[in-house]
């Protein structure tokens, strides 16, 4: 089957399971009639193609799947009534809808595609797809036009740094079956948000997102940590679970590469995993929650900021926190601004700072962040930090050399 090079990267990939962001019109369904074609002719493959619904099942793929099979002489048997091909080599295609996804369990396939998977619930994947790959160790092709940053999204992340996964993103112009003027045209008739989406394939924020400014541009990997180099903590003391994210400030820009999280744990189990991971041989700046100079999350009642200081950390805080609403102002500036690239990066391997990033919301109809989705303790680390090494009202970074002098405002002297 012919196939355009950014579908040729894809078929080419390696990967047990890939994940396929395209615009509309790109050729995805061209593309997942390919693989499917390519695992079942060799003998034996049993087959699965998921849509949404039923409709689109047998409208996107039945017809076009019977016709390039039987132009080919491959199909030994057809079942219309369930959406069967059986192939001449004894390999089998079989055409399901997610809208009964329990109706799925039980098979055992070695090749799954999940088309327009954004629209599929992700139970059908975790609890009834997923399993029926096992006994084969079968591959997953995701493939779809972004709907926000639901699970999809996730995924989509995932094959930026897990091991087995792959993720491309390609935009309707890429995909080459839709002419520059009707891209043009689609932009006129659209707003900017739902033509991104549908024809630039972005994953876009959904209303009431808090860190706005955060996209694919802020994922960046990072290189190396040197033996001595100092690392700039930001952590927000929480027993359910102790958060924390680390980053190095290089050149007026922060890069966070690395992220604790620990349930059910104390400031001094914090201390204990830093010191593992990062040893004694470096500065290390940590930017804490100020509400830790009065409380404890250990027993006896030691503050958290001495029981850091007493670790030999350096604490860069005041006798408050910033403002709310000044904090986040600041971790959106560092996100993305007008005058420049962006001022914060954070490595792909940092996949639970990166989903609260993209999913912490205000509550509905008001400016107060949702405390009980879990998403704000990554999250008000990293304003902690932010706030502490380039705050908003500042137009220059701040200077983080050791201090000359004891440090007592809220940022180092």
């Amino acid at each position: 089957m012919k196939l355009s090079e950014p579908q040729k990267l894809v078929s080419n990939s390696q990967a047990r399971f890939r994940v396929v962001c395209a615009g509309r019109r790109f050729g995805k369904s061209w593309l997942s009639l390919n693989e499917l074609a390519k695992f079942a002719c060799k003998p034996d493959q049993k087959c699965l193609y998921v849509a949404p619904t039923y409709r689109q099942a047998r409208t996107i793929m039945w017809d076009e799947l019977k016709g390039q099979l039987i132009d080919r002489n491959w199909v030994s048997k057809i079942n219309e009534s369930e959406l069967t091909i059986r192939l001449i080599n004894d390999s089998i295609i079989s055409i399901r809808s997610a809208d009964n996804y329990d109706a799925l369990r039980g098979g055992k396939y070695n090749f799954a595609v999940l088309d327009e998977a954004a629209s599929i619930d992700q139970a059908a994947w975790f609890q009834v797809i997923r399993p029926t790959l096992s006994d084969m160790e079968g591959d997953a092709l995701f493939i779809g036009t972004p709907a926000g940053r639901n699970w999809f999204y996730d995924l989509y992340l995932r094959g930026q740094s897990q091991e087995d996964w792959a993720s491309f993103q390609f935009t309707t112009l890429q995909g080459g079956r839709v002419s520059p003027e009707e891209v043009l045209a689609a932009q006129r008739d659209l707003d900017p948000r739902s033509f991104r989406q549908e024809y630039e394939a972005t994953f876009e924020s959904f209303q009431g997102v808090i860190h706005y400014a955060f996209g694919e541009h802020n994922i960046k990997a990072f290189d190396q940590l040197g033996a001595y180099e100092p690392i700039f903590i930001g952590c927000d003391f929480n027993i359910d679970p102790m958060s924390a994210v680390v980053a190095v400030y290089r050149n007026n820009v922060l890069h966070i590469f690395d992220e604790i999280e620990i349930f059910g744990s104390n400031t001094q189990e914090l201390v204990n995993e830093i010191r593992i991971r990062y040893g004694t041989n470096r500065r290390i700046n940590v930017y804490p929650d100020a509400s830790g100079q009065k409380r404890t999350t250990n027993s006896p009642g030691v503050s958290d900021h001495i029981i850091l200081q007493n670790a030999g950390f350096k604490l860069h805080t005041g006798a408050s926190n910033p403002p709310v609403a000044e904090g986040t102002a600041s971790v959106n500036a560092a996100l993305s601004n007008h005058a420049g690239p962006p001022k914060l990066y954070i490595d792909p391997k940092c996949r639970r700072l990166i989903e609260c990033l993209s999913k912490h919301a205000y509550k509905e109809g008001t400016r107060e962040p949702d405390k009980k989705s879990g998403f704000d303790h990554m999250t008000d680390s990293t304003r902690y930090l932010i706030s502490g090494i380039m705050p908003l009202k500042q137009l220059m970074p701040i200077n983080i050399a050791p201090p000359a002098r004891r440090n007592v405002g809220r940022f180092p002297v």
